[in-house]
């Protein structure tokens, strides 16, 4: 892991490893980056959290969260297609399959 440095220094949490820079994707955080415990998913583990970036102004954080949900619904909407796809390109087989037998037969 990279050491993170803020302002010239590098963070160190409360049991003395270097802080881990994240960034927070929440609607009241959203692309605010932080200092935390570099093994935060671990149970029984070290607290430290410490924001890097200032508040995010309410007229960015509605910016970035519109964005963000267009996203997401734009990758909605790919997944939704591809799938049609699937069960189109399975209902053409299966009609190719019938005309042939019509045919064959």
């Amino acid at each position: 892991m990279a050491t993170e440095y803020v302002d010239g220094y590098a963070q160190m949490c409360m049991c003395g490893r270097i802080a881990a820079i994240r960034t927070a994707w929440t609607e009241n955080n959203p692309g605010r980056r932080f200092l935390g415990y570099s093994f935060y998913s671990r149970p029984d583990t070290c607290d430290y959290f410490k924001w890097v970036d200032p508040l995010v102004q309410p007229r960015y954080k509605s910016i970035i969260n519109d964005l963000l949900r267009n996203v997401n619904h734009k990758d909605d909407l790919v997944k939704k297609l591809q799938r049609n796809l699937i069960y189109y390109r399975i209902m053409l087989a299966m009609v190719d399959m019938v005309v042939l037998v019509h045919y064959v037969i």
